[in-house]
């Protein structure tokens, strides 16, 4: 499900002359009865209101004051979210030619033309008041107060994100508290200015108007519009026709895969911050400590400490904060299992408030392998909102890989990389054209759509992971990603599960052993594709292409080399 809450305006909207009708009101109970909250957001005062709506208690909250007041019908406990208006101003009002206005907690009410009149009080007392315009009426109240900044204090009560909301309205003032909605509709009735800005006008007016949305909500989930949503998709680049490459905000699954050093990072990185830009939260699965730096998220677990589940789900349940969780402190063989009780637990939290928007799985071949059994998890029959990000799709879960509606490859060989993903499915490989990708390009894949991978560029994140000394240095990174001292004869196995142990045993072994991996490019291969730091590679490489280099020399080459860039034993 992809909407948890309606917000909807009283006047002109709920209500015809004051007062919601009997069918608008079932209606409203069947959508809470489908596990739906209601909010009402108006810009009546709370006592008026009540005098008028006896069925209030139908909504978990109420926005009254034109968002300047929540009201709890269940407690009956008000929160002010703004100053109410000084006496001065007060006092000015009653002396002055307006005959029609009411004063509530914070809104100072009145009627059109007056609103001449209150501006030129406002000027006088140089206060920092602004005026609100609901047809008609017009609403005094301190800046910064609008419908907007009280649904979203209502949201944060309910634990809700905007992004798992509809919302309708008819007037002015209701712009503010649909743009932030994900999906905004306008009754028929609605000022044609309102109507050019919503997702959906309803061919009925007023309480029927919020009936025929609510029937929709019930039996599709607005899913019919879901194309029209065009503002909530993520851009990761451009065709070289100009043709913006995007992911949908909800309802889709995309594969990231690539040789190392081919820059998965950067895409992830880059994905990431347009989730960050538009406030969708994001849960990030990281056994290897690449998003430990993101100042956006917050970093449970670390290479001594395992992750704690329930404070990863509190923290989650704020609608505001992301997180990574950190999976060092996890023994290798540990790691799968821990892997699914995590997983469970955000996708129960997914089932009871729509959140955390995406589930990034990096490293997805070891935490989903081959031979994953989803049998024990109460795991829905299609992931939505995932990204999952590998080396190797042909290592990855049949259940995972036949979820996943998009693909996007980058690095060296992307052909034999689209080639895996459709032989592990026994699909057809779609026409990939004939490129070379370089460092932020790729080619994107609809398997659902197309039948040719589209080139693109993807876009730069404006922040680059640092990459993660600690991880590399002290940290364990499995034994399939270690690296073994065996020996000319094979006679050895001395595993370097870090840079930290590398270098240590490396200095023990005899120079027979170290120079034969020395001679073999062993060192070079093993950074480039297991540490990913083509670039120390590289200086490595040289090392070992010097026939001429004694084996304390080479040793101390390479632990300066290593100590430059990564946290050294000291």
């Amino acid at each position: 499900m992809r909407y948890y809450a309606l917000a909807t305006d009283y006047d002109g909207t709920l209500a015809t002359h004051g007062r919601v009708d009997d069918e608008t009101l079932s209606s409203l109970e069947k959508l809470r009865n489908s596990g739906r909250k209601l909010i009402l957001v108006t810009g009546r005062e709370l006592d008026e209101l009540l005098g008028i709506f006896p069925r209030i208690e139908i909504f978990e909250r109420v926005v009254a004051e034109n968002g300047a007041l929540i009201y709890n019908p269940h407690t009956k406990e008000e929160t002010l979210l703004a100053e109410p208006p000084p006496d001065s101003f007060i006092e000015a009002v009653k002396r002055s030619p307006i005959k029609r206005f009411s004063v509530g907690r914070c809104v100072v009410a009145a009627w059109k033309p007056d609103e001449t009149i209150l501006l030129d009080i406002i000027r006088e007392q140089q206060l920092e008041l602004q005026i609100i315009f609901n047809k008609d009426a017009v609403m005094v109240l301190p800046s910064g107060i609008n419908k907007a900044a009280g649904l979203v204090a209502a949201l944060t009560e309910l634990k809700l994100s905007p992004h798992n909301v509809v919302g309708i309205g008819d007037a002015e003032n209701d712009h503010a508290f649909l743009n932030i909605c994900e999906f905004s509709a306008a009754v028929d009735n609605a000022l044609d200015v309102l109507k050019e800005k919503v997702d959906l006008v309803t061919i009925a007016d007023h309480g029927a108007g919020v009936t025929e949305l609510i029937e929709k909500m019930i039996s599709s989930d607005l899913n019919e519009y879901t194309v029209k949503l065009n503002r909530h998709r993520h851009l990761i680049g451009k065709a070289e026709n100009g043709e913006e490459i995007c992911m949908e905000a909800f309802g889709t699954s995309f594969m990231l895969a690539g040789t190392s050093g081919g820059g998965k990072s950067s895409f992830a990185t880059s994905f990431i911050e347009r989730l960050i830009e538009k406030q969708y939260q994001f849960c990030i699965i990281d056994p290897e400590g690449d998003y430990q730096d993101l100042e956006q998220a917050i970093m449970f677990g670390s290479q001594k400490q395992e992750p704690n589940t329930d404070e990863i789900i509190k923290l989650l349940e704020n609608p505001l904060q992301n997180c990574s969780i950190n999976l060092l402190g996890i023994k290798f063989e540990d790691r799968p299992s821990f892997f699914n009780r995590i997983l469970q637990a955000l996708l129960e939290l997914r089932t009871r408030t729509g959140r955390p928007h995406w589930i990034i799985v990096d490293e997805a071949h070891h935490l989903f392998p081959a031979n994953w059994d989803p049998a024990d998890l109460l795991f829905p029959k299609e992931l939505r909102n995932m990204l999952f990000i590998t080396v190797h799709p042909d290592h990855v879960a049949h259940t995972i890989l036949s979820s996943i509606d998009k693909l996007v490859v980058i690095g060296q060989s992307p052909e034999d990389t689209i080639e895996s993903f459709c032989e592990n499915l026994e699909i057809d490989t779609p026409e990939i054209p004939s490129k070379k990708l370089e460092k932020g390009e790729a080619f994107y894949w609809d398997r659902r759509k197309d039948d040719e991978a589209v080139f693109f560029r993807g876009i730069p994140p404006k922040a680059e992971l640092t990459r993660h000394k600690a991880k590399y240095s002290e940290g364990s990174l499995g034994e399939d990603r270690s690296f073994y001292f065996r020996g000319p004869h094979n006679k050895l196995k001395l595993m370097a599960q870090n840079l930290v142990i590398f270098l240590q045993i490396g200095d023990g072994v005899d120079d027979e052993t170290w120079l034969y991996h020395l001679r073999e490019g062993d060192y070079s291969h093993w950074i480039r594709h297991f540490i990913k730091d083509p670039e120390l590679a590289d200086h490595i490489k040289k090392i070992e292409n010097d026939r001429t280099i004694t084996p304390e020399k080479g040793r101390s080459y390479i632990r300066r080399a290593i100590e430059e860039k990564y946290t050294s034993p000291a």
